[in-house]
Formats: structure tokens, C-alpha cells, sequence
């Protein structure tokens, strides 16, 4: 039984010596028509490492199911940025020990992800919740067909911090869609905001070798893929942490140049978006004028404090070189209010980049804080009645500007790609177009997974309708 170490998990070495290991997958019929639910919480990161899980699973002979109360392994898939999160989970768990006692005795219950990779968790695990069968982080994934295949019918922990290696999996994913897909080019973060538990969880950054990522991308385009997007912490930085790899701008090119139809990127860091990067967005069609550039707070005292390492104004002068130098650029952002020592005052500078920036769209939060993080320590007399006023003012502006830019569109015909049927109405599609615009689309069932023009004749704040004509 392994404990995270927290204090592990800050080191940093910066030696050149990642190792890239290719795991073969393990194939088993132990578990053959047995059934698996996963439940994920969190970022894309988190999505994308599901679909790994999905696919060792069904390697060891299992089949998904969305029923939770039929399945024979349910499986948590956590996040760590934010308490509700956490709460979530182990409101979540006593339903899953429900259906062990009283449906299936027999029933496997496994927890991932960033919460694993807490000391606080699996101390509260290892107390509390004892029958969890198998507790793994974030960084031994490959592995869970080891552990699964010698469960011993008691708690578990299997928590490493392995972020010396990238391990390769191949094509051993199930993923969530047939026609736009997740592509890991890197992992953890170095960056250490003050608030943030990812690069203790997540470990140090990795960047996979750029040939890889570049087979995965062909080989998605040759599967009919018309759409990836290439993932990471903070991808800006991808290739800093090795002397033998092209930079993240180099990447983008060489992925555009693949030919495949639409590409994105998230997250990025502000501090490392590089003009060569603006100008390959602007030099390719097929990058999409869509940056998703998170802002976190107006006020240069706050941002200080956050450990963002950028100000107010080297912030807003980046936002106005992108809008300059790529066409039809959509920005979205994210921002917290209420983080420890914040005034009246510099919220009304986070209202002022607000006002500057106009917004396509933004996830906004509360100040939430985390164990382990230098944030959680610092004095935060803000009353919660304070913060909820903040988060209520914000959003009503953020919506104002996401409604002001979506009206733009009323009457235009836009590209959409079509990938599900629409939440709103079972007879429409839906999909986003290249600046990132949820449409409900009328048309043809037949025309999901193709890019089609489509002409919006309705808009709100969070979507737009169309029709293909």
C-alpha cells in the first residue's frame, strides 16, 4: 500500500532524462462480459485518460454499460482543482457501497485520478471507506491490468508518482467520439500557481515525443477523424523540457500541415504564448481561430499572488496581438473571485479586463482552496455572501458580451461540425463551429459527423440554432 507524498510531488529535476516506454496492452478473458460504468469528473485531461481506461478495460474482456446498478466494476475518475469536486465523489461513493451491499456483493469499486494522488484523500479512504477495492493515480494507469487481475478482496492503494517517464499505450482507447478526438502532447505542469493542486497531482511536465503525437494524428485523419485537439496542462509549453523536441508552435504547424480538417488546443498559460505561435494560427486554415487564454483575475496585486506571472496589462496586450493577427479569433477565458486578500477594488479590475476583452465566454468560480497549496494557508476574510456577489456581477457580464457576440452570427452561414444529436431536441444535431459555437442544427440525421454550412436563424448566450438549407 502506497501514500502520496506531497513534498515529493514539488521536486523538480532538470535533467533531460524522460524515458518514453510503449506498454503493450495486456488482453485477458478473466473478466469477459463483465460490465463496467466509469464516471468522470473534471478537466479534458480527465476525459481523455477515461477513454485509456475504457480501452485496457475491454481488453480484459469487459463491456460498458450505463446502468451503474448492473455494472460489475465502477470506476471513479476524480478531480482535485475544486471542494465540490471532492464532495461530489464521496457523496457519489455511498451510493456505490449501497449497490455493493445490497445488489452485488462481488461488485469492484475503483477510484483514479487527481484525488488519488492526495495524502488527504486516501488517508480518508484507508479510514473511512474500506470497501473501495482499488485506489491508482494518475500516473500508473498502464497498470491498472495488474492490479486488477491480482485484486486481493481488500482495499488497495496503488498510488505512484512515476512523472520521470512517458509511457505510450498505441491506439488503446475508447473514444467518446467517432469524429473529433483527444491528443495528450504533454503532461504536469511546472507553472505552480498558488491555487492549483494539478502539478502536485500531475506531476512534472513531459512532452511525448512529436513524431508519436504526429502518427496519432494520421492515423485519427486516416480513422475518418475530422477533428483533434491537442491537450495538455499548459500546452504553450510543450517541448521546453527536453533539448531534442520542436517547440509547441512548431507542433501546430507540423499537425496542420497532416491535413486533418480542424485542429485545437487546450489549455494555454498567457506567460508562454509565443507570437511564432499567433502567427502559424493565423498562417492555417485548418487551426481553429478558437484560444481558450485564462485570465484568472484583473488585478495585477491578485495575480502577484496567484503566482501568474504576468500583469493586467501584458495580459490585455496579448489578448489585442491575437485578435489583431488572427481572423475572426473567439477568446474565452477562465476566473476566479474571491481568492485570499482580494478588495472591492481589484475585482472591479477584473471587471475592467472584462470590459476590455469582451469575452466570448468564461468558467468562472469561487475561490476554492486545496490542501497542499500555498494558497489554502493564506488569510481569506472575504465573507462567502461577498464572493457569491462577485460571482453573481461577473457572470451577469460575462453573459452580456457572450450574448452580444453570438448575436454577430443571426443570419450568417458558419461551418459546424456535427458530432451528436442535439441535448435541446432529439429531431436536431448539434456541434460546434470553428470558433467554438454550440449550434443545435435542423437537418438531416444522416449528416452527423460531417462539416456542413449551416445558416444560424436563432441566438442566446451559451448556444445558437441553425438549419443546412
Amino acid at each position: 500500500m502506497q501514500v502520496p507524498d506531497m513534498m515529493e510531488a514539488k521536486k523538480r529535476t532538470k535533467d533531460n532524462n524522460t524515458e518514453f516506454i510503449y506498454v503493450d496492452p495486456m488482453k485477458n478473458n478473466k473478466y469477459l462480459d463483465k460490465k463496467y460504468y466509469i464516471r468522470t469528473y473534471g478537466c479534458q485531461m480527465n476525459v481523455h485518460d477515461s477513454e485509456e481506461i475504457a480501452g485496457i478495460l475491454e481488453n480484459l474482456g469487459f463491456v460498458p454499460t450505463e446502468e451503474m446498478e448492473d455494472a460489475d466494476l465502477i470506476l471513479l475518475n476524480t478531480c482535485a482543482i475544486r471542494e465540490n469536486a471532492h464532495d461530489k465523489v464521496f457523496g457519489f461513493l455511498g451510493r456505490c457501497k449501497h449497490i455493493k451491499e445490497k445488489i452485488n456483493k462481488d461488485l469492484i469499486i475503483c477510484l483514479c485520478g487527481c484525488m488519488a494522488q492526495e495524502k488527504s484523500v486516501v488517508d480518508e479512504i484507508m479510514n473511512n471507506h474500506k470497501y473501495i477495492d482499488l485506489v491508482f493515480g494518475t500516473h500508473n494507469i498502464h497498470e491498472l491490468p495488474e492490479y486488477l487481475l491480482n485484486l486481493k478482496g481488500k482495499l488497495d492503494i496503488e498510488v505512484k508518482s512515476n512523472d520521470e517517464n512517458v509511457y505510450e499505450i498505441g491506439e488503446e482507447f475508447v473514444r467518446a467520439s467517432k469524429y473529433s478526438a483527444w491528443v495528450n502532447i504533454m503532461y504536469g505542469c511546472d507553472k505552480f500557481c498558488t491555487y492549483c493542486i494539478v502539478p502536485y497531482t500531475r506531476g512534472k511536465e513531459r512532452s511525448r515525443k512529436s513524431s508519436d503525437i504526429l502518427k496519432e494524428v494520421c492515423k485519427l485523419k486516416q480513422l475518418g477523424y475530422k477533428e483533434v485537439t491537442l491537450l495538455g496542462q499548459n500546452v504553450n509549453a510543450y517541448g521546453r523540457d527536453r533539448d531534442d523536441e520542436i517547440s509547441f508552435a512548431k507542433l501546430l504547424e507540423e499537425t496542420a500541415k497532416t491535413g486533418i480538417e480542424r485542429i485545437r488546443f487546450v489549455t494555454s498559460h498567457p506567460w508562454n504564448f509565443t507570437d511564432e505561435m499567433i502567427d502559424i494560427i493565423a498562417k492555417y486554415d485548418n487551426i481553429m481561430p478558437y484560444i481558450h487564454l485564462p485570465l484568472q483575475s484583473g488585478s495585477d496585486k491578485i495575480l502577484k499572488l496567484m503566482g501568474r506571472r504576468y500583469t493586467k496589462e501584458e495580459y490585455i496586450e496579448l489578448f489585442n496581438k491575437i485578435k489583431d493577427k488572427v481572423k475572426n479569433a473567439s477568446i474565452t477565458t477562465d476566473i476566479i473571485v474571491g481568492f485570499p486578500g482580494e478588495t472591492e477594488e481589484d475585482f472591479e479590475e477584473t471587471l475592467d479586463v472584462v470590459n476590455k476583452c469582451k469575452y466570448d465566454g468564461a468558467f468562472t468560480f469561487i475561490f476554492s482552496p486545496r490542501v497542499g497549496t500555498p494558497a489554502a494557508s493564506m488569510k481569506d476574510d472575504t465573507p462567502l455572501s461577498v464572493k457569491e456577489d462577485r460571482l453573481h456581477r461577473l457572470n451577469e457580464l460575462i453573459n452580456k458580451y457572450s450574448n452580444e457576440s453570438n448575436s454577430k452570427y443571426l443570419g450568417q452561414k458558419v461551418k459546424v461540425l456535427l458530432t451528436d444529436y442535439s441535448d435541446r431536441d432529439k429531431f436536431k444535431l448539434a456541434g460546434y463551429t470553428e470558433t467554438m459555437k454550440l449550434v443545435n442544427v435542423e437537418c438531416d440525421e444522416s449528416l452527423l459527423g460531417e462539416i456542413v454550412e449551416v445558416t444560424i436563424t436563432d441566438t442566446k448566450s451559451f448556444s445558437m440554432d441553425g438549419k443546412v438549407e
